[in-house]
């Protein structure tokens, strides 16, 4: 038996994927070892490159049987970026080891027995993405304007990736091109001196772009400059925002704008409805699978037009303003007050008279409700990566809807909840998943539970 030690090469066999894409097998110890890229049912030399007393980590060395599902990678950013989990490997395998993490995730974490029949793959996985937020770092050959390294802070220059609209690559040289001319220094982590932190870019269906730059500093040397260099790359730039961020945080955005040009919105189209985009808007990433999401969760609430839906997490009122369309009245709960006035703004734009939305917690929100005697017939929600405050079930099971609704970008997330929820009466009767993020680890689901 080959020892399991840092170094040693194993030839192992490949059954499985993390949710973070990455192959699994097993030392001739039982211990778990963890490949990238990798496909289940291919034979690899692996090297091990670190081993704990249950897991290790490891390297594709040498292929001793490799899947038919293999394909080159087409970009030239995907080794050392890391961003695309998946790029290695067929959109039809990725597909079923996206479909499956979601069963599994529900069988295993939530105790359901469902099968994950269906997950919606998208017509097209390139160039998907409406929002970039690109890093800037002073590199060895000059400022480095892309993507993080894969587990690191060092920024990968990138001239094109797949993922993002030709438009942004372009902005981004632009930028670049910009600095190095007048001599404008990037922001160094480690130090916190510089100026340009990051490069943010919102783009919608028409073409159109609002370009946002994070600074460490409350203006730029040479803004009209910036602006003209970023229109001549862009026909279709329609606005050029400054934001500032002096602290020391992992968090892009800082709270201070200001407009160098043009507008600091952008307007777009999703389920036949118009909602107007600020920089900090959220907005899902990939417009066309969010169309198919939303429409499933719609399904998913079977309404007839008398129904009052209560959307927690209602963000902007996207899912909120698509369900008025077949509902007799939507009650919208958002933490955000920013997000609260979009909200509003964006059901007065479209002409929506049945669709009011509260600020608070959803938890909060959903129980002075329920205080006020408001029983809704159907619940959506659709938290954030975390899931479900803990309260939260409670109150939803309080409420006595005849079917609850849980859009859910992490499968462990909504697994644990979906238990929460069957402990307090809501069976699971429908699950699929929705690809938005082709060629990374990321899946969407949509569940129903209905109440008995």
């Amino acid at each position: 038996m080959t020892q399991a030690k840092k170094n040693a090469v194993h030839t192992l066999d490949i059954t499985g994927y993390t949710a973070e894409g990455l192959g699994v097998a097993r030392l001739e110890d039982g211990r778990v070892v963890f490949v990238p890229n990798t496909i289940r049912g291919e034979r690899w030399q692996v090297q091990l490159l670190k081993v704990n007393k249950n897991v290790a980590w490891g390297r594709a060395v040498k292929p001793v049987l490799e899947s038919p599902c293999r394909v080159p990678s087409d970009c030239p950013h995907s080794g050392p970026c890391g961003g695309c989990q998946f790029r290695h490997m067929t959109y039809e395998e990725e597909l079923q080891a996206k479909r499956q993490r979601v069963e599994d995730a529900l069988r295993r974490v939530g105790g359901v027995d469902i099968a994950v029949d269906t997950i919606h793959g998208a017509a097209d996985t390139h160039r998907y993405r409406n929002k970039v937020q690109f890093p800037v770092a002073q590199g060895k050959n000059g400022v480095s304007v892309g993507l993080f390294r894969a587990r690191s802070h060092d920024v990968i220059d990138v001239e094109d990736c797949l993922l993002q609209p030709r438009q942004v690559n372009g902005l981004g040289r632009a930028l670049k091109g910009w600095m190095e001319r007048g001599n404008i220094p990037a922001y160094d982590e480690k130090t916190g001196k510089g100026l340009v932190r990051h490069l943010y870019v919102r783009t919608n269906r028409a073409g159109e772009s609002l370009v946002c730059l994070v600074v460490n500093g409350k203006k730029l040397p040479d803004e009209m400059g910036l602006v003209r260099a970023l229109r001549d790359y862009e026909p279709g730039l329609v606005g050029v925002v400054l934001n500032v961020n002096q602290k020391d945080t992992n968090v892009i955005l800082g709270d201070s704008y200001r407009t160098l040009w043009g507008k600091d919105w952008l307007e777009e189209e999703l389920c036949g409805l118009t909602f107007r985009l600020s920089v900090p808007s959220f907005f899902q990433i990939n417009r066309d699978q969010t169309e198919v999401l939303y429409g499933r969760a719609v399904e998913f609430a079977a309404l007839t037009g008398k129904e009052t839906v209560l959307d927690l997490y209602c963000g902007i009122g996207t899912i909120s303003l698509t369900m008025a369309k077949k509902a007799g009245r939507v009650i919208g709960a958002e933490i955000v007050p920013e997000a609260i006035e979009d909200a509003k703004d964006n059901a007065a734009r479209n002409g929506v008279t049945n669709a009011e939305f509260f600020c608070g917690d959803a938890g909060a929100v959903a129980y002075r409700l329920a205080s006020e005697g408001v029983r809704p017939d159907v619940i959506c929600v659709d938290p954030p990566r975390k899931g479900l405050a803990p309260d939260v079930p409670d109150i939803l099971a309080d409420m006595a809807p005849e079917r609850i609704v849980y859009v859910s970008c992490d499968p462990a997330t909504l697994a644990r909840d979906v238990k929460r929820l069957e402990e307090r009466g809501y069976r699971v009767t429908k699950a699929e998943a929705v690809d938005l993020f082709p060629r990374t680890q990321h899946v969407e689901s949509v569940v129903l539970l209905c109440k008995g």
